[in-house]
């Protein structure tokens, strides 16, 4: 008698957007340890806009949004992608993030910040927001997260 559990049988590791997602990644830390010296002076910007060109209407509409209210409310943060989706980084370390629906085949797109970014507040904090559309007040929101987590 086996000692698999049925449950067991029905797991079939990573998901096919899983697998994507970590070659994805791959190819950007190829791509950086290419890049060598010169990483601070590669247009990550553009591989950052050329991604979120290829999402569908709906996420490109947001990933556009969020990509201007980053760079409009935090400068310093670095653009780049990071398992394929567009990343904004403090010393080389993702501090948020954009993720379209499509990524994972998701509901909605989501705005995620990592450790690095500094919204902590007592002992519990929201570390990403669902993204349908955005209104004004969202948006001012947004920059202000993005603001506060850019330290």
């Amino acid at each position: 008698m086996s000692d698999t559990k049925a449950s067991d049988k029905n797991y079939d590791g990573f998901t096919a957007e899983e697998r994507d997602a970590m070659k994805e990644r791959a190819k950007e830390l190829k791509a950086s340890a290419r890049r060598g010296s010169r990483a601070a002076k590669a247009d990550t910007e553009g591989e950052v806009l050329a991604k979120i060109a290829e999402m569908p209407e709906e996420d490109r509409v947001l990933g556009e949004r969020i990509h201007a209210i980053v760079k409009d409310c935090a400068p310093d943060l670095t653009p780049k992608l990071w398992y394929g989706m567009p990343a904004y980084a403090r010393d080389g370390k993702v501090v948020c993030f954009f993720q379209s629906a499509q990524k994972f085949k998701a509901r909605y797109a989501t705005l995620g910040f990592n450790d690095q970014a500094r919204l902590d507040e007592g002992t519990m904090w929201p570390t990403a927001f669902a993204l349908t559309r955005l209104t004004p007040a969202d948006e001012e929101l947004i920059a202000a997260l993005v603001k506060k987590a850019a330290g």
